[in-house]
Parts: C-alpha cells; sequence; structure tokens
C-alpha cells in the first residue's frame, strides 16, 4: 500500500521541501512504505526519472533542484514481494507518467506488465484513441466490472499537464483518502495532508477526475 504526490505549479519550486514532507508521511505511515521510491520532473524540456531502491526517508532529497511538476510514489510491496528498483513508479512512456496505490483481487484484464500497477497502466492506454479522458474513464470502469473486490483503487496519471485522478476504496477510509491542496497558483495532491498544514480538502471516494 504505497504513498502518491503529485505537485503541478505556475511557477517553478524547490523540491526538497515537498519530498521532505512526503518522506514523512511514508516514514510515518501505518503502512511500511521502505520498498523503494521514484519521482519524475521535467528539466531542460525533459522528464527526468530517479528511482532508489532504499526508502525515502533515508534517501539525500538535496539534490533535486526546482520544476513546475513533481509526482513522487514511495512503495510498500504486495506481501513484500518483488522488490527489486525496476518496480518502482513513476512508470513512464513517451508522454504519461502513472503511481498507483491500491489492492485489487480477482483482477480479469489482459495486459503487459511486471507488477499489476504497470498492467494497469498499460491496459487504461489501450483505450486511448486520441482522447485520453475519454480512455481513462473506459479504463477505470472496465477495470471495476472485471475485478472481484476492490480494495482500494488510487491512481494519479499525467502527461504534465493534464491530471488523470482516480480515487476508489472499499475499506480503511482513513488510509486511502487522498487529500489536496490548491494555493498561490499550485496543485498539490498527496495520499495525506502535509504535516503541520492547513488548508487542505480530502478527495471523495468514487473520484474519477481529469484536472486541466
Amino acid at each position: 500500500m504505497c504513498r502518491l504526490l503529485l505537485v503541478k505549479s505556475e511557477k517553478e519550486f524547490e523540491i526538497r521541501p515537498h519530498l521532505e514532507r512526503f518522506a514523512e508521511i511514508s516514514k510515518n505511515s501505518k503502512e511500511y512504505q521502505g520498498h523503494g521510491w521514484g519521482a519524475v520532473f521535467p528539466r531542460s524540456g525533459k522528464r527526468e526519472i530517479y528511482r532508489d531502491i532504499k526508502p525515502i526517508w533515508e534517501d539525500d532529497l538535496n539534490n533535486f533542484g526546482s520544476t513546475r511538476f513533481l509526482m513522487a510514489h514511495a512503495r510498500s510491496a504486495f506481501r513484500d514481494q518483488g522488490i527489486t528498483i525496476e518496480n518502482n513508479m513513476p512508470f513512464i512512456d513517451d508522454t504519461y507518467s502513472f503511481i498507483f496505490n491500491g489492492e485489487l483481487q480477482g483482477v480479469k484484464i489482459k495486459a503487459d506488465g511486471r507488477i499489476g500497477a504497470e498492467k494497469i497502466f498499460n491496459y487504461i492506454k489501450r483505450f486511448n484513441r486520441g482522447d485520453m479522458t475519454e480512455a481513462f474513464k473506459k479504463g477505470i470502469s472496465l477495470i471495476r466490472k472485471r475485478t472481484a473486490y476492490i480494495r482500494a483503487m488510487n491512481i494519479i496519471m499525467s502527461d504534465m499537464s493534464t491530471i488523470y485522478l482516480c480515487s476508489i476504496f472499499n475499506r480503511e477510509p482513513d488510509y486511502f483518502t487522498m487529500h489536496m491542496k490548491r494555493e498561490n497558483g499550485r496543485l498539490v495532491i498527496c495520499s495525506d495532508r502535509y504535516p503541520g498544514e492547513t488548508g487542505w480538502t480530502a478527495i471523495k471516494n468514487n473520484t474519477i477526475e481529469v484536472i486541466t
């Protein structure tokens, strides 16, 4: 059960303070979030991806610079299996970055991928015929229909402009409810509120939203 973070801003911001807060959330989570972590952010007009197998709170977060977009993921591997850096999110293709938190049981979909999250990413993209909004909603709808039980399915996907957000859970709302904050031209979506901060809004269960 992982932790998710996205920051999108009209102006550049320092990456380190956001990663430090995210590291604190991950370290203090009731579920262990130390099976590696990753982040993606643009630099010099290109996306740069960083992954490490160590817990985020043990990594050096001082050298990431500034950006207008950040996506990060701290991993809690299902049943402590598949703990390799290749399984760390964000997953990316030529356009989209993808992070996932949740657990699905009895999933009847066919898609390529090393782990379930990567299969969901590839499955959603399969329906893209030039309209990712339609593809995202269709993919999520079919996954719900073809899954015996969804403990939770929290997804953030983005091309660094449009954000595709899904938050669905059937248990543990205190743990699976994501939160959002808008302030001074900046949007932050996270698995939990930043420690000591106000102004956060809980994202309602069964949210499927596209944010531009």
